[in-house]
């Protein structure tokens, strides 16, 4: 196929999916959405693989060809104008607040691609707001279940699906206006691949996706090949599950033979009672994450990238778990660890391109009244991100966020914030000497002190990891600072939060006083410059 041609139309449909995700976040109506970015979008082919990605949520995007599998296995006949929605972590989904929309594009009577889009939603009902149910010991306690359907029928929504949908979540306005924002997303880019197909032909523009994952299959290859052949182990551990069991460990063996590679986590610990556990489609895209950040910046993360990768666990084992597990916990946790557990087993094969670790997810969820418009509110923490890990090319970066997001997730802007919500945020800086020491340091995560001033007392969750454990340093480097996150009282008391807990009770005019982890180091202390240590004191990251 001439290479011009295939490198214009690689790069048209990873525009078209760039297009998608601007589409989403200028029409979507909730915080979480337009303000912090948490969503993704890809083009899938017919048979599910991965075409094309936007650099969104990284977590999100190596899971979702299994729901565009769980589409075809449910419905064997796909008809053009279906749209589809899911969110079923044990039928092709992630995590229950993560809803996925699926639209088939058709050209010459047959399906030829899906355009997919998976938001995180604020609410989806279950035991607490927000999605996140710290107390949950079952799926059926952490929100609305939703295998496969067909939410519309030649291009019309199905009006009692949707109603359905929006009647099991505490903010269906919001719901609402995300799930019609996915829709268009979805929808603006079927319009784009079928411009494509009428231009190119079906038959033409399906064999330049096949080069095009061929050759992505074969620059991975290329990269894998440079690298010895061996075994090589690596840990990580999670602070707990919230309901008493603490330390619980992520193990991965990684085999590099010729130009394959084969992560297995069969000995990773057993499920656990709490939302930490994983389902199988977040365990495989964490797996997915974790080798796509070791390979070439400009390579073409597609089905084709990831074919030299193989992937072994156990069902039943904090990274597959049994059916019926609470799972919401997974994008974050323990999706970072087992990224955590597989770069530090492969640092031993590509020292050069291993990372050291980022911060950990430590989220606030804070429900109450505005005193300003006499209405109830939910607020999503995204801001006080933690640093990302230090690497052979230098210090890791700032409050970045964690290694799931890779910098996808957003602060979002302080200013808006306070005009949305009743909160004041006293401080927002950087944490000093919280990042990893190394020769390249790691990033520092942050220090905010926000002011809740809602009409009466609210209330909140938290659901993360990383109090216990900082960020893993790398080829020598050191581990970060943990996160600490407290609540000043009205009584001038201190309440030290766990990052596991539900109704937290919060008076209007108290302070939450959040300091975030830094990211991992890279490379001994000792070999870090003179004038690197010099200009660190200068800018206050170290004092």
């Amino acid at each position: 196929m001439d290479p011009v041609t295939l490198a214009v139309l690689d790069n048209r449909l990873r525009a078209i999916v760039e297009e998608m995700g601007e589409a989403m976040l200028r029409t979507s109506y909730s915080q979480i959405l337009n303000s912090s970015r948490d969503f993704s979008v890809a083009l899938c082919g017919a048979d599910g693989s991965l075409v094309a990605q936007a650099d969104h949520i990284p977590v999100h995007v190596g899971a979702l060809r299994f729901a565009s599998e769980a589409v075809l296995k449910t419905f064997p006949e796909i008809r053009d104008g279906d749209i589809f929605l899911l969110n079923d972590p044990y039928n092709g989904g992630s995590h229950l607040p993560d809803l996925t929309i699926i639209l088939p594009v058709f050209a010459e009577g047959q399906c030829c691609f899906f355009t997919v889009v998976r938001a995180h939603i604020t609410d989806v009902g279950g035991g607490t707001y927000g999605g996140y149910n710290a107390g949950a010991t079952d799926i059926w306690s952490e929100g609305v279940r939703i295998p496969p359907i067909r939410l519309g029928e030649n291009g019309d929504l199905r009006a009692d699906l949707l109603a359905m949908v929006c009647a099991n979540t505490r903010i269906p306005r919001d719901v609402r206006g995300d799930l019609m924002a996915m829709i268009g997303s979805a929808r603006l880019g079927a319009a784009r691949i079928a411009e494509l197909l009428a231009t190119h032909g079906r038959a033409s523009l399906l064999a330049t996706v096949t080069a095009i994952l061929d050759l992505a299959e074969k620059h991975a290859r290329s990269i894998l090949a440079e690298w010895p052949d061996g075994t090589w182990s690596g840990e990580a551990v999670l602070d707990d599950d919230g309901h008493g069991r603490e330390n619980i460990t992520i193990r991965a063996t990684c085999t590099k033979a010729g130009d394959s590679l084969t992560v297995d986590l069969t000995a990773s610990d057993d499920e656990a009672v709490g939302i930490v556990n994983s389902s199988y489609p977040n365990m495989y895209s964490a797996c997915c994450m974790a080798f796509a950040y070791l390979l070439d910046a400009d390579l073409s993360k597609n089905e084709g990238a990831f074919r030299p990768l193989k992937v072994i666990a156990r069902e039943g084992s904090i990274v597959w778990a049994n059916e019926g597990r609470p799972v919401t916990l997974c994008t974050s946790h323990c999706s970072n660890e087992i990224v955590e557990a597989i770069i530090r087993a492969l640092q031993n094969a590509a020292p050069d391109r291993a990372m050291g670790g980022w911060g950990r997810r430590f989220r606030v969820a804070i429900k109450g009244k505005d005193p300003r418009s006499g209405k109830g509110f939910v607020w999503h923490l995204f801001h006080a991100r933690p640093g990302g890990g230090g690497s052979s090319a230098g210090d890791g970066w700032n409050t970045v966020g964690e290694w799931h997001s890779a910098g996808g997730l957003k602060f979002g802007s302080i200013e808006q914030a306070e005009a949305r919500f009743p909160l004041h945020f006293e401080k927002h800086e950087f944490r000093a000497n919280s990042g990893g020491a190394g020769k390249y340091r790691g990033g520092l995560g942050a220090e905010l002190k926000l002011r809740v001033e809602t009409d009466g007392p609210a209330v909140g969750n938290t659901a993360g990891d990383g109090a216990f454990h900082g960020s893993a340093g790398m080829q020598g480097g050191e581990d970060s600072a943990p996160h600490r996150y407290v609540l000043h009282k009205k009584d001038g008391s201190e309440r030290l939060l766990r990052s596991k807990e539900v109704s937290i009770p919060i008076e209007s005019g108290e302070v939450l006083h959040l300091l975030s982890a830094g990211g991992g180091g890279w490379g001994a202390p000792g070999e870090r410059s003179a004038e690197a240590k010099s200009k660190d004191a200068e800018e206050g990251y170290t004092a």
